[in-house]
């Protein structure tokens, strides 16, 4: 009888300490963690497209979602912001670029864990990513960026493109040696500008501009909160600006939709939080790149907007 009460209790205590990785809500209510990085266009559209794609999927679903969004401003207060979803037990956390990601990773491993805004998962998570974690990557072609940039501006060898971006941010680095790598092949000198304060920008984009016949800026997010300073300075000095993203301050950009971005990521969600899917079930997802030219400020560098 003895050993018959302790084989049922070890069942018990084994079916408990399983954890699935499909999110359980009460049945019908679901709340859902979502800490963005901070306050950027881009981050901002991708918040707005998940918010809108769970909440219509999940209506559909006849079940109620709360979508608690918050903004670290940095990243090193992406943890408390995930903390506090950790404490409530949210049903799924969403983390809105790379340090947002990875403080929800860090943070948990039985709670499903989306990302977006994210360029590259393998090298984030040394190439382990954890089986709780998915999402969209906001990764682009290179190899397409750097010959846009070298056929916009008739680009030829011995000149110099400077590549601005936080010594902070890994995935930037990781575009840095890319884009490197593509110049120099023809011949193009590319040059690092790099920061660790933001209070360093200007004086080192005031630097760069007297060194540069043009200036490339990956999806960092640093700079894309400060990129009015840059576009600024560049304008101001007839240095076109060159973004990984989509903004007001380059002349051209192959990139994509952040919104859109935002949307797929909801979708993901929503499947999660009905038991449709599992978060390993979903491969990382990326979007197609769309071009997009800023025909005044391409007037008024003397830049001809191709016709097609």
């Amino acid at each position: 009888m003895k050993k018959a009460l302790s084989l049922i209790l070890a069942l018990v205590l084994c079916a408990l300490s399983c954890v699935s990785l499909v999110a359980c809500g009460n049945g019908t209510d679901y709340t859902v963690g979502v800490c963005q990085l901070a306050v950027h266009p881009s981050l901002d559209a991708a918040t707005k497209g998940f918010q809108d794609a769970l909440t219509a999927e999940m209506e559909k679903a006849g079940k109620t979602i709360t979508i608690d969004v918050q903004v670290a401003g940095e990243p090193n207060l992406c943890n408390a912001v995930i903390n506090t979803f950790t404490a409530k037990n949210v049903n799924l956390i969403m983390g809105n670029a790379t340090p947002a990601l990875l403080a929800a990773a860090n943070a948990t491993w039985d709670i499903p864990v989306l990302g977006t805004s994210v360029t590259d998962y393998a090298d984030t998570f040394a190439g382990n990513i954890p089986s709780n974690v998915s999402g969209t990557s906001d990764a682009v072609p290179f190899d397409e960026q750097a010959q846009m940039m070298i056929d916009t501006l008739d680009l030829v060898a011995g000149d110099v493109v400077g590549v601005l971006y936080c010594a902070n941010e890994s995935n930037s680095l990781l575009q840095y040696e890319a884009v490197k790598a593509l110049f120099e092949a023809e011949g193009i000198v590319v040059k690092a500008y790099t920061f660790s304060e933001t209070t360093e920008l200007q004086a080192l984009v005031n630097g760069l501009v007297t060194e540069c016949k043009a200036l490339y800026i990956p999806s960092d997010n640093t700079v894309a909160q400060n990129d009015t300073i840059v576009g600024t300075i560049c304008s101001e000095n007839n240095i076109p600006v060159y973004t990984s993203y989509a903004s007001t301050v380059c002349y051209a950009s192959l990139a994509i939709d952040y919104y859109q971005l935002g949307w797929e990521t909801g979708l993901m969600a929503a499947q999660i939080l009905t038991g449709e899917k599992q978060v390993y079930d979903f491969a990382i997802k990326t979007l197609e790149p769309s071009v997009v030219f800023n025909e005044e400020l391409c007037a008024q560098l003397g830049i001809e907007v191709p016709e097609n």
